[in-house]
């Protein structure tokens, strides 16, 4: 992770749950794609605080949550109470020297986690080792930004989150000669009145290039989604959602 982005998850730790509270259409949408989750190995790459790994032991898989913010990741262990999950502090271009080879029926990337790499040789290595620890068949699932829709308007800012305790501001600038885009943020505490900002750095990618680097690291049957309702992609939707096998 770039110092900034460590920088950035943990000055919103505290606030994590209200800013991205638990996305029930996440769980059903995994359900969908693996069917009965008993029995099942999953690998949740960028757990954060852990309540989307939390539902999916609960449904009878096995779960790993990895991140590599501490603060997030204490969180987690400290909410944990199901013994089929786990909770470590990994880098997700680490995935084949962590895990076993076909260790996982699946391999989540959710949150945007994944333009947190800021180049498409990093995306590639992290799909190759996502490939690496999945079954033959297995699913890796991904959710990340539209950022053919991002980069063409261009949207320069995100909907605000405005919460009891929070408000959250969300903006990006863009650069006409890298494929990198500044995301820029403003916490404001309300109860003290105190606003924390600060600005990392993104991959703006797009589907084309994503799915070339699936293709180019042996993945299969890829689909792209505009949410977790599977609706077709395509149009100004924020969300872009993907499946692919192994």
């Amino acid at each position: 992770m770039h110092d900034s982005q460590n920088i950035f998850y943990t000055s919103i730790s505290s606030f994590y749950s209200e800013i991205f509270p638990f996305n029930p259409m996440q769980l059903k949408f995994v359900k969908n794609k693996l069917g009965e989750l008993s029995g099942k190995h999953i690998l949740d790459i960028g757990c954060a605080t852990g309540e989307l790994a939390a539902q999916l032991a609960e449904g009878g898989a096995e779960v790993i949550g990895i991140d590599l913010n501490k603060d997030l990741l204490q969180q987690a262990i400290d909410n944990k109470k199901h013994e089929k999950l786990t909770f470590q502090q990994c880098n997700m271009l680490e995935l084949t020297q962590d895990f076993e080879a076909q260790q996982f029926d699946a391999v989540l990337c959710f949150g945007n986690t994944l333009v947190h790499l800021n180049s498409e040789t990093l995306v590639l290595q992290m799909l190759e080792g996502a490939k690496g620890v999945l079954k033959t068949g297995g699913q890796l699932l991904i959710q990340l930004l539209n950022y053919d829709y991002i980069c063409s308007e261009p949207v320069e800012a995100l909907p605000v989150i405005d919460t009891e305790n929070i408000k959250f501001i969300r903006r990006y600038s863009f650069a006409d000669d890298t494929d990198l885009i500044g995301f820029q943020t403003d916490l404001e505490i309300k109860a003290i009145n105190r606003i924390v900002s600060n600005e990392t750095p993104l991959l703006a990618l797009k589907s084309e290039a994503l799915k070339a680097l699936l293709e180019k690291a042996g993945f299969q049957n890829i689909q792209f989604y505009a949410n977790f309702k599977q609706e077709p992609k395509g149009g100004d939707h924020l969300p872009l959602v993907v499946s692919c096998n192994a």
